[in-house]
């Protein structure tokens, strides 16, 4: 208002002097020094990596090639500006590049020796369980929680997307892993992916590749001919990296036809880089680089946690390559592919930290639960012992720790539950100690049933005494028996077997019962010398943060079970390619194998199945299976009745038909074979999850795989459609062959 009461020469002198200052402030803006082109979000990644490169100088560059072990380990200190984890890359204030906060990440966001004390996250149940879901949109969900939790931690690259196929079913670490199958393996660790990746996280896959054992992994070789690996181990990468383009892959401990996966040549640049075009940054496993120098011309880009090489070397190499100019033109490409996904994923651009809330853990233990729902296996039920029944007055609980919580399995995937571990370990927790500490997660099944049927009385005993076990259960009206089996990283099983002990007592209990429940929770099949005596068997898995609710949902009826079986379960460890693993059984711990004194073996014979893994092999050799691949029960019925066919653009597309026949709601998982012109065993083409109310019928489209009418072709480096006829079985598992058929013709390409 004064500026009104100015005279008219007045408000004409100010206007002129604010006009000139208009003027100067503009000029000076048109002469600010803009954003370098990497700090602009409307970039292309491309274009951002290749304007820093030009910024950054030798020194930089070098500093990203390497990580530090983020974490207290006899004469390793954590690293200044560490979170606390696997790992840490140090930030370039300079040229605004992120720190690189690493934590592992297979089913949850780990705590390392509760390098971060008291800092609990959420864990998925077993990686077979989510495979066992056949659902990819709850794949991507579960991906997507872990993300989340890794934001809330400050973490933006978590070694997630365990993937290696099941070749044995006593493999330790099969339980962060997706079942036998490649395609289906590929196609959940894509979605994984997909989910961690939407939350500005980078997300690997691993361990590349046929890291199948743990015993003799840090010196066995994994032999195998080409083509056979290609159409495995490699098909399940390829598929992960086609279709959930991971910003990082890590490359595995053991060697493959003689060179360690980190020194691969023929891994890490003629498949990954000339074949797949993969763009994204090669990491390794934590102490797996042996020649430094033969890692940085195989394609390795980034040294994991230096400090665990059993020989330092690889950044010196690297340095010393760079001083020619072709050894530059390397190091500008490792960064090119660690820069890239960087910018991709929203690691320049989104550096907040959101606080986790009360309603983010709800929702996440949903996330577990509905995964654990989804993926236990009903594998027996008769004399409908399940669902327990409301008029089960009495119900008798024993063993596996039900009153506290459910296990977990062992090594770097394991995550500390909030609230700590329900079931303390007397062996304390060490790098050398691993598979230790055995966690349980404190979600009592016990709890969950009491809270689930008020109206029963539900007794628990921890079953250490048989016969007492045995005269309780003749006055109950329901038993449950929870039996577990621990494995875990560098810890294979020597068999299948439960512990003895476990074992007499479900038989005892059998014997004076017949409503007798078994609920697994094991990381792998196990055999079940009782099977015939108990009315039903529930395969949990390792259940993760609610598993207690989610069994007891399974239990009840309030979920029907519809996982599936994602690993083939054998008869006797005779029918296996390899009935015997020298060395399993074993604590080796994380010594290098050379020092150990268990046995392994130097040579992995995989040319024995070659690319038949799990129920290709049982195919091949006319083997009966105790479960196969793909089988799990529920409480209704389905019917399938027909399939058609046919193409859709490039695709190959089935139509199905399916009917729930039963009295209750439930989903079925479809799934679709093919049995090609060449003869080879039947192949897993596609699947989907369809719920079905009681009673309805639906017609659904699935998608099929171009691998399964596909073989890889050595001398051209390349997969070719193998022309012929092919016939597409609608089955409810890998073994049944009578359920209904397409053949369709199709040509080469």
């Amino acid at each position: 208002m004064a500026f009104l009461r100015l005279t008219a020469r007045r408000q004409a002198t100010l206007a002129t002097c604010l006009s000139a200052l208009l003027s100067v402030a503009s000029l000076s803006s048109s002469h600010a020094v803009a954003a370098p082109v990497w700090q602009d979000p409307d970039q292309t990644p491309e274009a951002r990596t290749n304007a820093l490169l030009k910024a950054m100088t030798q020194k930089e560059k070098l500093a990203l090639v390497t990580s530090a072990l983020a974490l207290k380990l006899k004469s390793n200190r954590k690293p200044e500006g560490a979170i606390g984890s696997a790992a840490y890359v140090p930030p370039i204030p300079r040229l605004g590049i992120p720190a690189l906060q690493i934590s592992d990440a297979g089913l949850g966001v780990t705590n390392p020796l509760d390098t971060r004390p008291g800092d609990g996250a959420t864990s998925l149940p077993s990686g077979q369980a989510l495979s066992g879901s056949f659902d990819e949109t709850l794949a991507r969900e579960a991906g997507a929680m872990i993300g989340t939790e890794a934001r809330h931690r400050g973490f933006n690259v978590l070694l997630a997307g365990g993937m290696n196929l099941v070749r044995d079913p006593r493999g330790g670490r099969n339980f962060e892993y997706l079942g036998e199958d490649p395609i289906l393996s590929g196609q959940i660790a894509a979605a994984t992916v997909d989910g961690v990746q939407s939350r500005h996280v980078i997300s690997t896959v691993k361990h590349y590749a046929l890291n199948a054992y743990e015993t003799g992994r840090m010196r066995s070789s994994a032999d195998i001919a080409i083509p056979a690996l290609q159409e495995s181990d490699l098909l399940a990468f390829r598929i992960a990296v086609e279709r959930g383009h991971p910003g990082s892959i890590m490359c595995a401990y053991n060697k493959v036809n003689g060179d360690y996966a980190c020194e691969s040549a023929y891994l890490l640049d003629k498949v990954l880089r000339k074949e797949w075009g993969y763009d994204g940054f090669v990491m390794s496993d934590w102490g797996a680089v042996h020649d430094g120098a033969k890692a940085a011309h195989a394609g390795l880009d980034q040294d994991s946690a230096v400090v665990l090489d059993a020989k330092a070397g690889f950044v010196d190499a690297v340095r010393r390559d760079a001083e020619t100019t072709s050894g530059a033109k390397r190091l500008d490409e490792k960064l090119r592919h660690i820069l890239a996904p960087m910018f991709a994923n929203g690691l320049f651009d989104d550096h907040a930290r959101p606080t986790e809330t009360p309603d983010d853990i709800a929702a996440h233990r949903d996330v577990a639960r509905r995964v654990e729902e989804e993926g236990a296996v009903l594998l027996r039920n008769v004399r409908d012992t399940l669902p327990l029944s409301t008029h089960d007055a009495h119900i008798l609980i024993i063993g596996g720790h039900a009153d506290k919580g459910v296990i977990a399995g062992g090594g770097s995937s394991a995550v500390l539950p909030r609230g700590g571990n329900a079931v303390p370990d007397p062996v304390p927790a060490s790098l050398l100690n691993m598979p230790h500490p055995t966690i349980y997660d404190p979600d009592a099944p016990v709890d969950a049933l009491r809270a689930a049927l008020p109206n029963a009385r539900i007794e628990y005993i921890d079953g250490s005494d048989a016969q007492k076990a045995a005269t309780l259960a003749k006055k109950a009206d329901a038993v449950v028996i929870f039996a577990t089996k621990w494995q875990g990283e560098t810890l294979d099983a020597a068999d299948l077997s439960l512990d003895p002990a476990t074992d007499a007592l479900i038989g005892r209990v059998a014997d004076a019962n017949d409503h007798v429940t078994v609920v697994l929770e094991t990381g792998n099949p196990v055999t079940m010398p009782w099977l015939s005596k108990v009315g039903a068997v529930l395969e949990a898995w390792y259940p993760g943060s609610a598993g207690g609710k989610a069994i007891a949902n399974l239990l009840t009826g309030k979920a029907n079970p519809s996982g599936r079986t994602t690993t083939t379960w054998p008869r006797s460890l005779k029918d296996l390619p390899r009935p015997v693993i020298p060395g399993a059984g074993h604590h080796t711990g994380v010594m290098s194998d050379d020092e150990s004194p268990i046995p392994f073996l130097r040579n992995i014979d995989f040319n024995i199945e070659g690319a038949d893994v799990g129920y290709r092999w049982f195919a091949r050799q006319s083997l009966a299976t105790a479960f196969p691949f793909g089988f799990g029960l529920s409480y209704t019925s389905f019917a399938h009745d027909a399939i058609s066919v046919s193409r859709k653009g490039k695709d190959l597309v089935a139509k199905v038909t399916l009917r729930n026949t039963g009295n209750r709601p439930g989903d079925d998982i479809v799934q679709i074979y093919a049995e090609g012109p060449d003869h080879s065993p039947l192949r897993l083409a596609g699947y989907t999850r369809v719920p079905l109310s009681a009673g309805e019928q639906k017609t659904v489209e699935v998608t099929l795989s171009p691998y399964a009418v596909s073989r890889f072709d050595d001398a051209r480096s390349a997969w070719k459609r193998i022309p012929g006829q092919y016939r597409f079985i609608f089955a409810h598992n890998a073994e049944e062959r009578n359920g209904p058929a397409s053949t369709v013709q199709i040509e080469a390409r």
